[in-house]
């Protein structure tokens, strides 16, 4: 079919006059697909620059070279911020959501993402250790809970609420971890269940286009399926109910209304079965067998790729089990009365047992959920590898070959200790563009701009050299290679990318929602709340605020009016 473009979107038609200046892109026998979509990873902010200084032997390997319109750029795993940026557009993807933003460095992870062209970009909130969150769960009082939750994603200019290892990293401040859903953590003494489902209210009663991003506690230790499987219960009878309208002078007719009311990510460092690293494997089915069956839940991959990688997550407890498992490279933070973070460089190895399993594990969850509207493709990067790698997953994806040839190489665990070797399926085109495009911007509340090639989407285009009609699972080699760089990428109706060079490079869009809280009563005892608590702070409560000039492109998305 043919695609019309004017002014930046997709339209039913052009004019006679307009057809007479349009420039006409032939994707004869080519694949295209909407911009690709990252609901999940890590491109910006304090711990993406720590982690890019703790492992200078993975930037000045991996140059770009400075060109009339580009800058240059460093790094494979964790790129310098402008290189980030145009290797995710010769990719084909267009939007980018920053997984994990502390708001006393919002300004920060800001600063750092207006240094990300061309992308169109927005962040997530990390509220799930939070101290006011905390205290007023404890309380009960659900409604200040709200105000306060309001008030942060828009004084931050944040998209939505993230959830780490709710109730634990709190507990890290003195040296302690969480391992149930029912255990109360310190002081506060509120748990990871009270967390997760009071956020989930929450969301739900200001109505954010996304649900609560959650990642959930016990990451990264045998035995944590069960946990993960249980979180994504506790919001199950909390209805959906977005109250946004995006774009209102377009109507799209791609629905907007989202299902899930929890979004569990990088779920593959979460479904760890056996009960240490000796009898470690698979616990992906447990899980999968649940989203199966559910209509509530979305989750994405957080898929492994052999070589090295960053592992950088607001979970400290976590990456110090880690540090002191592989007695490398570590760093920890605490920040203030928000959350915490840790990082340690990695490398994922073919012969290592546990290695090998998770990488399997990672695909077994993409293959194994039926719906591809449930499910994202991520490696949760730079966790569990670059997204540079993208190209290499979908390789594995769509070719069974492709699995069993890799199955060869890794070490014999991951034959035994998954179910990955039985998995007959191969995605097919239309299926990797759900998964990378479709669902991770319905997941997060972009569906009617994002995603999708209808009318009333943002122009954001992957013109990939591929034929449908010629082409082979078992050629895995082509498939990764063609993914690797689009014939064009077009975004917002700008060509930006075309056979490998970057060739425009206008500014992104910087989402943020804009709630407002109905009742000022509540919302003026909830700011003497926090004015007063400020004392607890490093710095002044009027310095705390990001201001739009910090955002590229600020594009608010009102919510609930």
């Amino acid at each position: 079919m043919d695609i019309f473009v004017k002014d930046g979107k997709i339209v039913e038609e052009l004019s006679p006059n307009d057809l007479k200046e349009a420039k006409v892109i032939d994707a004869t026998n080519k694949t295209v697909m909407p911009g690709g979509v990252d609901s999940h990873t890590h491109v910006a902010g304090p711990k993406v620059t720590v982690g890019r200084l703790m492992c200078p032997e993975y930037q000045h390997k991996h140059s770009m070279e400075k060109t009339d319109i580009t800058h240059s750029g460093t790094g494979n795993v964790v790129p310098s911020s402008y290189a980030m940026g145009y290797k995710y557009t010769l990719m084909g993807y267009t939007t980018v959501c920053e997984a994990a933003t502390p708001p006393m460095l919002a300004k920060h992870t800001h600063e750092e993402l207006k240094h990300v062209p061309i992308l169109n970009k927005c962040a997530y909130l990390m509220l799930g250790n939070n101290w006011f969150i905390m205290r007023y769960l404890k309380e009960g009082d659900i409604e200040k809970t709200a105000a306060y939750v309001a008030w942060m994603i828009k004084t931050h200019k944040t998209f939505g609420i993230k959830c780490v290892n709710p109730a634990g990293v709190e507990n890290w401040g003195w040296g302690l971890n969480i391992y149930s859903l029912d255990e109360p953590n310190l002081h506060f003494e509120v748990t990871p269940r009270e967390i997760i489902r009071g956020l989930a209210e929450v969301n739900e009663m200001l109505g954010y286009p996304m649900s609560i991003h959650v990642h959930a506690n016990g990451l990264g230790h045998p035995g944590n399926w069960e946990i993960a499987r249980e979180t994504l219960a506790v919001p199950k009878d909390v209805k959906a109910n977005p109250k946004v309208e995006i774009e209102e002078e377009i109507k799209t007719k791609v629905p907007y209304e989202r299902e899930q009311s929890i979004y569990l990510t990088h779920v593959q460092f979460n479904a760890f079965g056996g009960t240490s690293w000796k009898d470690f494997e698979s616990g992906t089915k447990g899980i999968i067998d649940y989203v199966n069956k559910s209509k509530h839940v979305v989750i994405d991959s957080g898929c492994v790729v052999f070589g090295p990688a960053i592992c950088m997550t607001g979970d400290g407890p976590n990456l110090y089990d880690l540090a002191v498992l592989t007695g490398g490279k570590w760093s920890n933070d605490d920040v203030e009365l928000e959350c915490g973070s840790g990082i340690v460089p990695f490398t994922y190895k073919k012969k290592n047992g546990v290695h090998s399993v998770q990488w399997a594990m990672g695909l077994e969850l993409l293959l194994g959920v039926e719906d591809p509207w449930k499910v994202v493709m991520t490696t949760d990067s730079p966790n569990g590898g670059s997204f540079t790698n993208y190209p290499k997953v979908i390789s594995w994806l769509m070719s069974k070959k492709a699995r069993e040839d890799m199955l060869k190489e890794c070490h014999k665990w991951a034959s035994e200790r998954t179910d990955l070797p039985n998995i007959d399926r191969e995605m097919s085109l239309f299926e990797i563009a759900t998964i990378t495009r479709a669902t991770p911007a319905k997941a997060v509340g972009l569906a009617p701009i994002k995603g999708h090639l209808g009318v009333g989407a943002d122009a954001d285009i992957a013109i990939y050299d591929i034929n449908p009609d010629t082409l082979n699972p078992n050629d895995y080699k082509t498939i990764e290679k063609k993914f690797s760089c689009t014939e064009y990428t077009i975004n917002g109706g700008v060509i930006v990318a075309h056979n490998g060079k970057i060739v425009s490079t206008p500014d992104g869009k910087t989402y943020y929602c804009n709630a407002k809280f109905p009742d000022e009563e509540i919302y003026n005892e909830m700011i003497k709340d926090v004015r007063e608590w400020f004392k607890y702070y490093t710095f002044d409560f009027t310095n705390y605020p990001t201001t739009e000039h910090y955002l590229t492109k600020a594009t608010p998305i009102n919510v609930g009016e």
